[in-house]
């Protein structure tokens, strides 16, 4: 009875001490239904109001000293995919982002944040725009959890800040949303 009782606590003890699995959240995003026209790109044959969601995030690394975000789509016709928006060095302590944060001229992100070059050719978030008559392309909204800030500027391109995010991420929680025209 003795290496029962043992064996129950060992394990209930194991799982208390294991750590919130990292995840990724957002009202306005789901792998059901399509994106919303609130966040579809304004521009290339859009005309949705480029709204970035709101996102939150939970059980970041203990580790972790930065946080990146990226949401970008590997299905865009350009042989390399398409990023549609790159922020990154938010503090450690961020868990959430409110929606429209992806505006430069709202100023809802934490004062170290940067947001880089996309590939629309500006700093900012660009929402969804494929081409019209794809089947719904795939977006991956992705936030990193880091083992450093990285070391680049608001022109840095989202395919350099990628290699950065690669060297220096020690966990990572995504969304996939669909969207097509």
């Amino acid at each position: 009875m003795k290496i029962k009782w043992f064996i129950f606590v060992f394990l209930f003890g194991v799982s208390w001490l294991q750590a919130e699995p990292f995840q990724l959240k957002s009202p306005e995003l789901t792998s059901v239904k399509l994106i919303a026209n609130e966040q579809v790109f304004n521009g290339f044959g859009c005309s949705g109001n480029n709204v970035s969601p709101s996102l939150s995030w939970t059980g970041l690394p203990k580790d972790t000293k930065s946080i990146a975000l990226t949401v970008y789509d590997p299905d865009a016709p350009t042989g390399s995919g398409w990023w549609h928006w790159v922020v990154f060095n938010l503090p450690s302590t961020t868990t959430s982002i409110p929606a429209n944060a992806g505006n430069l001229e709202k100023n809802l992100l934490p004062k170290d944040a940067i947001q880089s070059r996309t590939d629309f050719g500006t700093s900012g978030y660009g929402g969804p725009c494929p081409p019209k008559g794809h089947k719904p392309h795939r977006y991956y909204f992705t936030v990193y959890a880091l083992k450093d800030k990285i070391p680049a500027d608001q022109n840095s391109s989202g395919a350099l800040i990628g290699f950065y995010i690669n060297q220096l991420k020690i966990g990572e929680a995504q969304i996939l949303a669909k969207y097509g025209r």
